[in-house]
């Protein structure tokens, strides 16, 4: 009797694991299996250290980072931080259009969420690591104003920033002296600002711009500890990839799943949103609506020689890596048609939390976001590389269920998501 029932029980569990199988084989084929995988959030490996950035998982670092992100006086009037825009609990964005620090920019604010992985920074892409993008903010007039002299005395006159930096970059310069090392001093921003630092050393201004890198690889480091977690679309792939498929509205839906046959299918979603950070990190005109034709307009033309020419590129005296590390850079595509009106295409990982969208924040909705791809007009300036998808109403609807599927939590300790 116990063998018969024994010989029944693995019958039936046989019978489970191949209604499983057939049912996973029956809703996604072999090649949409690998497509999905690649798409999986599991898919995602260790990037390991920054090779431009030696101290990018040096928990010094990540500690100075945090405390700099969070900090009002690293701006021109103290009301100014990297978490005025980049706000945790809004997936590091602001939920403006436009972001707004000291001024009123002109760019809607991006996640920093698995930004460590890109080759590129900014909409346009004119920085290639994530501490020389962190330097642009800080010294911009509408975002957080400040200059370099100032963020340096900061460092230097507080005792808690000191001790950390020089555990970490070695005993600082004497930068006490006022008329050596005037409060607001730096290469770009008003006129004053300019002619105090053409009025410093050249010695004096290294010593400053080498403290100023060091800040920004500090908050690339803390910044570099945000990775996303499983969304709902992760825990059903890691389901079908196991082997352990489960029935409609356990963990999608019929709808999302049809959404996501959509986005891997018709829809061409994964032509630019594709790998586990659902984005391949590079530049696409979509033909967006535009208020103003301006050289700000012309996206990644612009970036490119920008990044190219930079002093804080992977190839410059302040990078830690070496030449062969610089592949993205040293093979950049700095001319040709396809450049013109092109941004950086966005991850849709917690696509929920990050409205408005677009680099001018121009769609308020993800209605908005999926009735222009249907359309797909023509581009304003250059040529657009989208055409129309012409979904049905319904297959529209399906597609946003599934993108809303997408959220998910920051895959890091809770405590450097808050203010320190």
């Amino acid at each position: 009797m116990v063998q018969q029932k024994l010989v029944l029980l693995l019958f039936s569990l046989f019978l489970t694991a191949f209604h499983k199988h057939a049912l996973a084989d029956q809703i996604w084929s072999t090649k949409q299996l690998h497509i999905l995988e690649a798409l999986w959030i599991g898919s995602l490996t260790d990037l390991g250290v920054d090779p431009s950035n030696k101290f990018s998982k040096d928990p010094i670092a990540v500690n100075l980072g945090h405390r700099i992100f969070f900090d009002k006086r690293f701006s021109g009037d103290g009301k100014v931080s990297c978490a005025s825009c980049h706000q945790p609990l809004r997936a590091f964005t602001d939920g403006l259009p436009l972001a707004k620090g000291m001024g009123q920019s002109t760019r809607n604010t991006p996640t920093i969420i698995g930004t460590t992985y890109s080759p590129w920074f900014f909409w346009n892409g004119r920085a290639d690591s994530q501490w020389s993008q962190a330097l642009q903010p800080m010294e911009a007039p509408s975002e957080h104003g400040g200059a370099r002299t100032g963020f340096a005395k900061i460092i230097y006159e507080d005792a808690t920033y000191r001790s950390l930096y020089e555990k970490l970059f070695g005993v600082m310069p004497d930068i006490s002296d006022k008329n050596k090392f005037p409060p607001k001093a730096a290469p770009t921003g008003a006129i004053q600002t300019r002619t105090a630092w053409e009025a410093m050393t050249t010695k004096n201004q290294k010593k400053v711009t080498g403290i100023f890198v060091n800040i920004g690889k500090a908050i690339a480091s803390y910044e570099g500890l945000m990775i996303p977690g499983p969304s709902r679309f992760d825990n059903y792939v890691d389901s079908l990839l196991s082997g352990k498929i489960v029935t409609d509205d356990q963990i999608l839906t019929a709808e999302e799943i049809a959404g996501l046959k959509i986005f891997i299918g018709k829809g061409a979603c994964t032509q630019c949103h594709n790998g586990p950070l659902l984005t391949n990190n590079e530049f696409h005109n979509i033909g967006l609506p535009i208020a103003d034709i301006s050289e700000d307009e012309e996206g990644r033309t612009r970036g490119a020689p920008i990044v190219k020419e930079s002093e804080f590129n992977c190839l410059g005296q302040h990078s830690d890596a070496k030449i062969k590390d610089c592949a993205e850079l040293n093979f950049i595509k700095l001319k040709g048609s396809s450049l013109l009106g092109s941004f950086k295409t966005p991850t849709l990982r917690s696509l929920n939390m990050t409205a408005p969208y677009m680099h001018n924040g121009q769609f308020a909705t993800l209605d908005s976001v999926l009735n222009h791809y249907n359309q797909a007009p023509d581009a304003m300036i250059g040529k657009s590389d989208v055409l129309p998808l012409e979904l049905t109403t319904k297959e529209l609807d399906q597609l946003r269920s599934f993108l809303l599927s997408l959220d998910s939590y920051i895959n890091v300790d809770p405590r450097y998501l808050l203010k320190p």
